[in-house]
């Protein structure tokens, strides 16, 4: 055997036994998919009006702090709209100053003046793209949530029609991941105004009559839960009277976490950015003695009294169970969500269903990998032997790259197994019949070897490419399980060509160099 030879035969085993190392064990280095072990597909749809409401209260909160500033005070608004708002000044000038402010700070809006008001509507430009990021921000939002509850490889992908599919293999807690996914989770802390204490009033009506009989504009009413001190069931409601001014919100946190509080109970500590924890120190230290609303989607789960300042930690308690609170603090941590989502589809698949999957798909490789080989056999003889070699090493490629990648195997990913087996034996076949034509013109074994080869090479890497190529696409442009297929479909396609142009030559060349060979067993020539 010449040097070359053993190179090349050292190359082909090293490439297999990295590949078994790769993907051994198979059900640590290669995950299944959704369809393959059961799990949880979900279609939303995120209301982007809300973050259009969301930007309209908060440019215009900015264009009146704004005004104090830079020469018109006393300016006043009112949303009217999901993006469109008034503004009220106390005199033309102060109108003037508004609308001056709002091109050079605020571009976005458009202005229009209608009688001593002026009407702020939010261009389509900016509508739009106050949409595009919604969704953007609530598929990153879930993502982090769902990576924190640590399913394995979920699919998450924004759709048409402000809508994002869910994909998520192996759950088997359906209640408590819709739960996780669809809290909004934005915290919020307000200062408690009525009752002085913080400690809440049963009845919104005797809270009305302690504020005079109706609200004033700066405060809101909020409810939250009664709750017994021992088995912290609710009981109950209790309503506060809280400044509507937001200084301190979950944007500022740094992190959350499940802990216990002073007689043993879940709580969810928290601590804050340093920007966040000063306005935090100045907000409780301007108000100790009053009540401090820990407000979590627009209800109280806790109003402790300011006893101090504080600035860059805290504690939330609310009655929270261990599970309650470690998806809380996944939550918080994740960020709040944009805007509200409802749930446009939900399906589940069971593990049992999944078994019998991988089971059919595993029955139909296998059957038409035996008679692939069956039918090489008999028409090409022990060339045939060549190609089942070959495909037995592009398999194991296959399931090595996937197992280096720990991609998702799943059923159309066994339908791309299926049909790279089918790829590589084509290429075979187009090998052996260039070989076959160059015999049956006349020329030696060893020059009927070498010019089949060279012959199908074009016709193999066009084939494979191309194929390649729309694969590239789909995995770009499909959900879950067409992923699956195009992965499995591009690693067995390029494992294809170094099979039946690398591998398959060696063997030829091999046998070639045992024995003075003067007829090669390749089938019936024509």
């Amino acid at each position: 055997m010449n040097r070359t030879l053993l190179w090349r035969g050292l190359l082909i085993l090293a490439v297999a036994v990295i590949c078994v190392a790769l993907a051994y064990p198979p059900k640590e280095k290669i995950n299944l998919g959704l369809d393959l072990q059961g799990g949880m597909h979900l279609v939303l749809q995120v209301h982007t009006e809300d973050a259009l409401r969301a930007e309209t209260d908060t440019d215009m909160a900015r264009l009146i702090d704004l005004g104090k500033d830079k020469g018109a005070p006393g300016l006043q608004g009112r949303r009217t709209g999901d993006r469109q708002f008034v503004i009220t000044a106390p005199t033309p000038e102060a109108r003037d100053a508004a609308s001056e402010l709002v091109s050079k700070y605020l571009p976005r809006w458009q202005v229009k003046r209608q009688d001593e008001t002026l009407v702020f509507t939010m261009s389509d430009t900016a509508t739009a793209e106050v949409r595009t990021s919604a969704v953007n921000q609530a598929k990153q939002t879930i993502d982090n949530r769902i990576n924190a509850y640590g399913v394995t490889e979920p699919v998450i992908q924004a759709a048409s029609g402000n809508r994002i599919v869910v994909q998520l293999p192996g759950v088997d807690d359906a209640d408590r991941v819709r739960k996780l996914i669809k809290s909004t989770a934005f915290l919020e802390f307000r200062i408690v105004r009525v009752p002085k204490g913080g400690g809440g009033m049963p009845s919104r009506e005797e809270l009305l009559a302690a504020l005079g009989g109706s609200v004033p504009p700066d405060l809101e009413i909020l409810e939250g839960d009664q709750r017994d001190r021992e088995t912290q069931a609710v009981t109950g409601k209790y309503y506060y009277a809280v400044e509507k001014r937001r200084t301190v919100t979950g944007r500022d946190l740094s992190n959350a976490r499940p802990g216990q509080g002073q007689f043993g109970q879940p709580i969810v500590e928290f601590t804050l950015k340093p920007a966040g924890a000063d306005a935090f120190g100045e907000l409780t230290g301007k108000n100790v003695g009053s009540g401090l609303a820990i407000v979590l989607d627009g209800r109280v789960v806790s109003a402790p009294v300011v006893n101090s300042r504080i600035s860059d930690r805290g504690q939330i308690e609310g009655g929270f169970t261990a599970k309650s609170a470690q998806d809380l603090s996944t939550v918080l941590r994740s960020g709040a969500l944009p805007a509200s989502i409802t749930y446009l589809e939900e399906r589940t698949v069971g593990p049992s269903l999944g078994r019998d999957a991988i089971r059919d798909g595993l029955r139909a490789g296998l059957l038409g990998t035996l008679l692939v080989m069956l039918a090489m056999v008999a028409y090409y003889h022990l060339s045939g032997i060549n190609a089942i070699l070959a495909l037995v090493l592009n398999v194991l490629i296959l399931f090595g790259g996937m197992g280096m990648f720990h991609s998702t195997l799943t059923l159309p990913g066994i339908a791309g197994v299926i049909l790279t087996i089918g790829m590589a034996v084509d290429a075979n076949v187009l090998v052996f019949e260039r070989i076959r034509e160059e015999m049956r013109a006349g020329r030696t074994v060893r020059s009927s070897i070498d010019l089949g080869f060279e012959r199908a090479f074009t016709s193999i890497i066009d084939t494979h490419v191309t194929t390649v190529i729309s694969a590239l696409f789909l995995f770009q442009f499909g959900t879950g399980p067409i992923k699956g297929f195009a992965v499995t479909l591009i690693i067995g396609l390029i494992a294809s060509i170094f099979t039946a142009v690398f591998v398959s030559r060696w063997l030829f060349d091999l046998v070639l160099s045992r024995r003075r060979v003067q007829k090669l067993s390749i089938g019936a020539e024509a």
